[in-house]
Order: C-alpha cells, then structure tokens, then sequence
C-alpha cells in the first residue's frame, strides 16, 4: 500500500471519529494557529508526509464539524460515508469526466445515476441532466437553456448573436427568491434588477393569483423549499398559468426537491414536474461531498444548445452516447456523479426517503421543544427548516452568538420578513434524535441565560 495513502486514510478517520466530542466551531486556539500557513512558498521540494501531516495539524483542528450530526447552518448536510469512500476512490482514478471517449466508466456510472434521479425525484423520464457544482450553477445551466428556447421561439440565435438586440426576455420570480439565482441571472445577461417581482404570502411561498400576464420570451422562476422556512411556490397553478403564456417555469430546488423523493412529504411538491427544468443540490439532502449540482431540463436539446462546444474538438463516439461536456459549462470536471451513484446504490429509494423524512422529524423535534419552552417558532415546520427567535432582535443575535461560540451546536443568524431570527436546519444523516435533545438543551439554557 502506498505509505502515503494509507496515512491520509487514518488521518481522515481519526478526524471523522473525533467529531462527536468536539466543539463544532473550531475553537479560538485552532483558528490562530492558521497564522503558521503564512509562510514563503518553499524553495525546494519537501517530503509529501510531512506536508500531509501540516496539513492535519493545523487544518483539522480549524474545521467547522459540517460532517458531524450537531451542524445546523446553511441547509449542510454532511457527507456519507459511502460517498466519501467514493469521492476518495474517483479521486484516485483521476478521471476527466467531459467525454466518454476519455473516461468510459464514470461516464456510465452519470448515465445510471441520472436516469435513477429523474425517477426518484419523479421528472420527466427523457429529461437533460447536468452534474455541476452546485445549485448556483444548475441555475445557470437552466436558465441558459431557457433563454436559448423562449429566444429561439422568437426566431432568435442567442448563442451565435448574443443579446445585443435580441428581443427582450421577462424574467418573473418571487419576492424572497434566493440571492444565488440572480447571481445566475445576472451571469447570464438577464438583469438581477430588470425582474419582475410577484409577492410572497406569510411562509414566502408566490401567490400564484398575483403572477401577471406575460407576453414575448419569458421564464418564471419558482421555489422549492424556502431557505427560512421550507416553504414550496403553488407549482399547479403558477404552470398552469405561465404555460398558458407561453412562458419557461423554472424550479430552484436547492434542498426542497428532495421532498419528491420522500412519500410522506411528496405532496409540497404537488405540480413540480410541469415544469420545464430544476436545479438541486446532492452535497445537500443526498449528503454527498462538496461540490455537487445538478441540473434537469425537459427539453434536452435547449441545454446541448446553450452548453455544448460548437467547433470540433474532442472525438463525438459513433454510437451516439451522451457526451457529458454538452450539457454543462465546464469541459474537464470531476467524476462527480461516481459520488451520487454510491449514495443513491447504498441507500435506494427506502433509504433516500428516511433520510429526509427523519431529518424533517429532528425539525419538528426542535420546534416542540422550543415551543414548549415558550421560544417564539416564526415558520410552519413544513420541511426541515426552523426560524426562532428570541424576543428582541438584540437578545436573539446575543443567544445565536452564544451558542455558536457554545459549541454543543451551531445555528446561523438570518433576516426573514423584517424579523431577526435563528435558523435551524436540519440536512444531515449523521444527526440522531441525541443530537438534537443535546442541542435543544443548549439552546435553551444559553436562551434562559440572556432573556430580557
């Protein structure tokens, strides 16, 4: 066994291990001695072990404990360890995944993880699907090939001719849309100022009744799961009407389309699949290692269109397989799908859905708990998402700033229609119903300890 290999492996148990028993922020001590990384690039070679042990000893200890069952910030969901033991397998194979021709085996372990998706999320069984980093940049994929489409209806190249007098494209979302798709609209020359806002009601979701009349190009964009507080858009009736105008309905579905695959919580995505593309994330509820996207378009030649590469340049197989590289921006990229396939083989559909029904069950835990306790819950729990807050704005920031320095568990700090509060979300197949009863009991003893 290479010394060196097998060395990175203890490493990474041993720190995977100690997770339970360590405070989840890095302590203050850890974090100072980062100091030390700021060095001269060395002159000369140095041995590889003693880089791999810099790089434990002074990285390990500085980590947030994402991959531990305590971590409720940010929708993380920390990673099985199927799917690390893969990543770490691919890793190994070095395999650049743009083309077939180039990597045989991780093309075909995307194929079957993707037509194992769109049936366990319940998409259109023919539809485009992309692996990317993440659901900013499924959003992109997305969009991109609902611009190429709504323009191309107007009789209009855009990949050839740009926007540059291209007519112009009403781009629709909702009023508490994630900051990340306008970055993605933004990237895409659609404007993040020039949308058109429609209203939320209380729990963030888009009154369908306010969505106006479109005409010309258009693509409405749509939520599932609300970053607060899980919230899903009324897909029946926002498609419905957007089709009706000829519009592209697009789905942001960072952590909420994983409810498709869970019976008991299928029906918040009641009308997803009208739709005409999704983005999601797998590094969130699949709990696969950073970074992994994924982008779904119902209309496969509108994503070849807006992603793939028009001047020859890698060798196209004869048989007609789908060359990777066509569907997303990047040409050479990681074997990301080897991950999802292990996550997705080991768990199955059973699997997969008691990962996220036990996740939204911790949720609904954290909400009786700080209820009975007479701590203020903002959201109807619907998925896995909690909002609290803690009387004033001033004594919830105090409380959030306590416990993350706490330890026991870390919650983030978020604004949610004009109010202060804690979000406590639950994505991790690591946390256990000890994990959250521990956590409730730090949240309220630091609660008691600053009420006003």
């Amino acid at each position: 066994m290479n010394p060196l290999l097998h060395d990175a492996a203890q490493r990474a148990s041993r720190y995977l291990a100690g997770l339970d028993e360590r405070s989840v922020y890095p302590t203050a001590a850890a974090i100072a001695r980062l100091a030390e990384l700021d060095q001269p690039m060395p002159e000369h070679p140095q041995p590889a072990d003693a880089v791999l042990r810099q790089l434990d000893e002074l990285g390990s200890p500085a980590t947030m404990a994402n991959a531990g069952g305590r971590f409720f910030g940010f929708v993380v969901g920390g990673a099985l360890p199927v799917s690390v033991a893969a990543n770490w397998l691919a890793t190994a194979w070095d395999q650049n995944s743009a083309n077939p021709a180039a990597a045989p085996a991780t093309a075909a372990f995307e194929l079957v993880a993707l037509r194992w998706l769109r049936e366990l999320l319940d998409l259109p069984r023919d539809a485009a699907g992309a692996f990317v980093t993440g659901t900013t940049m499924g959003n992109l994929c997305a969009l991109a090939a609902a611009r190429h489409a709504v323009l191309e209806r107007a009789g209009w190249d855009v990949e050839a001719d740009g926007l540059f007098g291209a007519p112009p494209i009403t781009v629709v979302v909702g009023a508490e849309a994630h900051p990340t798709l306008f970055k993605a609209l933004g990237v895409l020359g659609l404007g993040r100022n020039r949308v058109v806002t429609v209203p939320v009601d209380g729990q963030g979701r888009m009154r369908a009744e306010c969505l106006p009349r479109l005409a010309g190009p258009s693509i409405v964009c749509t939520q599932a799961g609300n970053v607060n507080t899980g919230a899903f858009d009324p897909f029946d009736a926002l498609c419905e009407q957007a089709h009706r105008d000829g519009a592209w309905v697009h789905v942001d579905g960072a952590f909420g389309l994983w409810a498709q695959a869970a019976p008991g919580l299928r029906h918040l995505c009641a009308g997803v699949n009208r739709a005409d593309s999704w983005a999601t994330d797998a590094h969130k509820w699949l709990n696969v290692p950073y970074d992994s996207g994924l982008a779904f378009v119902r209309d496969a030649s509108a994503l070849r269109a807006a992603m793939s590469v028009t001047a020859a340049y890698l060798p196209t197989p004869g048989d007609g397989a789908r060359v990777p590289s066509d569907f997303t921006p990047e040409l050479s990229r990681r074997a990301r799908g080897v991950d999802v396939w292990a996550a997705l083989s080991a768990l199955g559909r059973e699997g997969v859905a008691a990962l996220v029904e036990r996740c939204c069950a911790h949720a609904r835990t954290f909400a009786q708990g700080l209820r009975g306790a007479g701590v203020e819950v903002l959201n109807e729990v619907v998925l896995n998402q909690v909002l609290v807050r803690f009387g004033d704005a001033q004594t919830t920031r105090d409380v959030i700033e306590a416990l993350q320095a706490d330890g026991t568990c870390w919650c983030g700090l978020t604004q949610w229609q004009g109010q202060v509060a804690m979000r406590i979300s639950v994505s991790s197949w690591a946390t256990t119903e000890a994990d959250v009863e521990r956590s409730l009991a730090a949240i309220l003893r630091l609660a008691n300890g600053r009420a006003r």
